[in-house]
């Protein structure tokens, strides 16, 4: 240990939640889009776009009936080809790769999104520093992500001892970690709100868990009216570029 390492205390280790309410996910996104230039970073959906577009739930869609402008960026070639194909402006990129995000020469956006990506890279950190380019000097970053205490998967440990994750994400957030994560990467930290999840339902089997889930998510909205909201599942983070 050198003389500059920090030596941290209990009261280091406990950090202050912000105030924040429990939203409607897609709701409470597009009423932030409205009128807006937007770049939805991951709008592909890949391996849902079907399922989420049946569901009305495709959040690309969304976005596209409110926001001035929309353009969508995404690392899957076969998810922006099809977007192409229906008139959408979209564009394939590695998104922590910052020179290549700085090569498409996007007009930078009032509203960037990265709806339900972070969790997938290897190297969220050059992924923060990327977005950069796309977002106005007086924009906003929006980084959605599932919260790592949410209660799903605390029961789910707790009762069936599985995990419940997308078997693509490799990192899970909690608040402290993404804002700390985004504050290194040259974003301040301007407004969070949490959101539950939709609860699917697939064959006799997934209708039971199905109404385990959605008991889980009544608490967790319960927990929101208690100012507890993360206790939820899912994290929306909002941030401005550092001066």
């Amino acid at each position: 240990m050198t003389d500059e390492t920090p030596e941290y205390g209990q009261d280091e280790m406990a950090h202050d939640l912000p105030r924040a309410e429990i939203v409607d996910r897609i709701e409470w996104l597009t009423a932030q889009c409205v009128g807006k230039r937007v770049i939805h970073v991951g709008f592909a959906d890949a391996g849902f776009r079907l399922e989420q577009g049946r569901a009305g739930r495709w959040l690309h869609g969304h976005l596209h009936e409110v926001a001035g402008e929309l353009v969508g960026i995404d690392a899957d070639p076969v998810g922006v080809a099809a977007a192409t194909d229906d008139d959408f402006e979209a564009y394939v990129v590695d998104c922590t790769d910052t020179a290549a995000v700085a090569a498409l020469g996007i007009e930078p956006a009032d509203v960037v999104l990265a709806g339900e990506v972070i969790e997938h890279v290897s190297a969220p950190g050059l992924f923060l520093d990327a977005m950069h380019h796309l977002c106005k000097p007086e924009g906003i970053l929006i980084v959605t992500t599932p919260n790592a205490y949410g209660l799903i998967n605390v029961a789910a440990s707790i009762t069936r001892r599985v995990e419940i994750n997308h078997p693509d994400h490799v990192v899970m957030f909690t608040w402290r970690t993404l804002t700390e994560l985004m504050r290194r990467s040259g974003w301040d930290h301007t407004r969070t709100v949490t959101y539950v999840p939709a609860v699917r339902e697939r064959g006799n089997r997934s209708r039971l868990e199905a109404a385990a889930v959605r008991s889980i998510v009544g608490v967790e909205r319960l927990l929101g009216k208690l100012n507890r909201p993360f206790s939820a599942d899912g994290l929306i983070v909002s941030a401005k570029p550092s001066d």
